[in-house]
């Protein structure tokens, strides 16, 4: 969409639903990834100025990705328990305003580049000192939003409740399925499979997993953790599935040794944690979650891939992704491999 179009259009429908007069100042484009477009935007009524972000979709979106009013209700959720992420604003679930559904959520400071929050000589304090605390204190309240919680039941379904003695299971038997749509085969990823379904860890307890908590789904500036992003993959699960996402190699952003997102260390990370929510962390469990996302992460690349080579969504982005899916195959077997010489 044109942006001068898309400013006329938010202008109109916020100055109808909000019964008062609004201008949009300034607007422009934010990036969004191979899925989502963002549009930074400076809002002017009769009684207050805004600085918001607009949020909605690409022309296709991950099919395990939540829709723009899932992960509106999911930020809310999160925002309750305490957890630092901008605030949510507005929700509109009809196309009909500018051809897909958008919500609208505060504009907060900072950058969520992974050069950036491993590597700018700006953050050496703030990574020296509370970088990894912040982020496990906040992904331990993030954990404290658990089912009982949810009175939407439509959301509640979209966040894919599954029994707790049945859900390690039900993610290898997802896996196995977006692996047999693929249009290649890939032995690597099978052999994953297979020994994840040998080495199951029991699961302490189900609780709201952000699904992409990573270095890029959180900004920084030198004053510290502005605020947790990114809500569109969340459900619920496993606490130790975030943790281990945040620890895999590809969100390390060349930075090897720090295993924390490319700027911490597990035990001070697990630490931290422990304090906010009085829970252990289990070393094991995060390994074997480090498996499963590596393998998840495989398959994710491989569909980017294909949704290219099939021409349903050309992009260099896509193309690009697609590549990587060697090397997440290559790591879980690496995992694999140090976890059997261990026993």
């Amino acid at each position: 969409m044109d942006i001068k179009d898309l400013q006329e259009k938010v202008e109109l429908h916020l100055t109808s639903v909000w019964k008062e007069p609004v201008k949009v100042t300034e607007i422009f484009h934010l990036s969004g990834g191979a899925c989502q477009d963002n549009y930074a935007l400076e809002i002017q009524s009769n009684v207050s100025k805004k600085s918001l972000v607009l949020r909605t979709d690409k022309g296709g979106s991950l099919l395990s990705s939540l829709s723009k009013r899932d992960e509106f209700k999911v930020a809310e959720l999160v925002y309750k328990a305490g957890v630092k992420t901008p605030t949510p604003v507005f929700l509109e679930e009809e196309s009909s305003v500018i051809g897909s559904p958008f919500f609208l959520m505060e504009k907060i400071a900072g950058k969520a580049t992974g050069r950036y929050i491993t590597k700018d000589k700006e953050l050496d304090g703030y990574r020296k000192t509370k970088m990894v605390s912040d982020l496990a204190s906040n992904l331990a309240k993030l954990h404290t939003v658990v089912p009982e919680m949810v009175t939407d039941s439509d959301l509640k379904q979209k966040l894919k409740l599954v029994p707790i003695d049945n859900y390690i299971s039900q993610s290898i038997t997802d896996l196995h399925q977006s692996l047999d749509e693929l249009p290649e085969a890939h032995p690597a990823i099978e052999l994953c499979l297979h020994w994840m379904e040998l080495h199951a860890p029991n699961i302490d307890k189900i609780v709201l997993v952000h699904g992409d908590y990573r270095t890029g789904n959180f900004m920084m500036n030198a004053e510290g953790l502005q605020g947790i992003l990114d809500f569109e993959f969340a459900h619920f699960g496993d606490r130790h599935e975030d943790i281990a996402w945040l620890c895999m190699r590809d969100w390390r952003f060349g930075r090897i040794g720090k295993e924390v997102g490319g700027f911490g260390d597990r035990k001070d990370f697990y630490k931290a944690y422990e304090m906010t929510s009085g829970i252990p962390v289990d070393p094991y469990k995060v390994t074997f979650w480090e498996i499963m996302g590596n393998i998840r992460w495989a398959i994710g690349s491989a569909q980017q891939a294909e949704r290219h080579l099939s021409g349903k969504d050309k992009g260099i982005e896509l193309a690009s992704i697609g590549r990587r899916t060697a090397e997440m195959e290559w790591e879980a077997m690496r995992l694999i491999e140090e976890l059997e010489n261990a026993v």
